[in-house]
């Protein structure tokens, strides 16, 4: 299956996410945690739109 802009974007922006939550774990930074949580959930919807999209486009 092929993977279109808004999925691969969220997917991305979910690994960025994950990265700064760890980022801010290791530094004990509450704030990036919560950025790098903010940022994770961001590409989740980013992800489930290009899946509505995608889904979208195959009934028709």
């Amino acid at each position: 299956m092929r993977e279109n802009k808004d999925q691969v974007k969220g997917k991305r922006k979910q690994t960025k996410g994950d990265v700064q939550k760890t980022w801010g774990k290791l530094t004990m930074d509450d704030q990036q945690i919560a950025e790098g949580e903010r940022r994770k959930d961001k590409g989740k919807i980013q992800e489930k739109v290009g899946d509505v999209k995608e889904s979208l486009k195959k009934s028709w």
